[in-house]
């Protein structure tokens, strides 16, 4: 499922969502520069399970360099797809969050909602020497957000490969919901069969950050009062 928009404008620009699209584009670029030196980069910048999990790994790193990865792998990803695909995400459903929280609020919950993703991803790949990198994690604390927000919006989704349409609308609880499931079934079944069998993808980050911004939100009071639509709706 590939969502195109929703159908609720934000009340104000959004300059925290644009700031983050517009940092995880600029790393990216610098990554492409990075040549030989991205490999190294990613094992120091990303998540690296083991060394938070094993004691001869960890003694190599000190107190600050095991902090880092939790925040520079937020703005790491592996490629165009991968960034574009995760930038616009956070466009669709990151405006009417920070909208909704507030700017420095909504910063907050970008950036615990990518630690409390690592976290999970750790507690559940403990002997992954591969770096995990990439907003998701953090996205999905965002969805988590709208799905608690705005439940009743509409979003508009296509199913690949048919990128001409037709075109489906459907409410965002049941099009978050059904992404969660996914990503919740997918993470199960990497833990029975292996990572490998299900690909290069940290499924329980994505659980864990959606449970976490939905959970967070529950003790958020929103900036911004009213119901899920306002009075002008753009649905195009």
């Amino acid at each position: 499922m590939l969502p195109l928009r929703d159908n609720i404008p934000a009340r104000q620009y959004p300059f925290v969502t644009v700031a983050l699209i517009s940092v995880n584009l600029a790393v990216f670029l610098q990554e492409i520069h990075w040549g030989r030196q991205l490999h190294p980069a990613l094992f120091e910048w990303g998540i690296v399970p083991v060394r938070y999990t094993r004691s001869d790994v960890a003694q190599f790193f000190g107190l600050f360099d095991q902090i880092l990865p939790f925040f520079t792998s937020l703005f790491l990803h592996g490629g165009w797809v991968h960034l574009l695909g995760n930038m616009w995400t956070l466009w669709i459903f990151g405006d009417n969050v920070e909208d909704r929280l507030g700017r420095g609020r909504f910063l907050l919950l970008y950036l615990t909602s990518g630690i409390a993703a690592s976290l999970l991803h750790i507690i559940t790949n403990p002997q992954s020497s591969v770096p995990a990198i990439g907003a998701s994690g953090a996205l999905a604390g965002i969805m988590g957000a709208y799905f608690r927000f705005f439940p009743h919006a509409r979003v508009t989704m296509l199913i690949p490969p048919f990128f001409l349409g037709p075109f489906f609308q459907v409410p965002a609880v049941l099009f978050l919901g059904w992404w969660f499931l996914l990503q919740f079934f997918n993470g199960t079944l990497s833990l029975l069969s292996g990572p490998k069998a299900i690909g290069g993808v940290a499924w329980w980050a994505h659980v864990g950050g959606f449970i976490f911004g939905a959970a967070l939100c529950l003790k958020f009071r929103p900036q911004r009062r009213g119901p899920d639509f306002p009075d002008e709706v753009i649905d195009v």
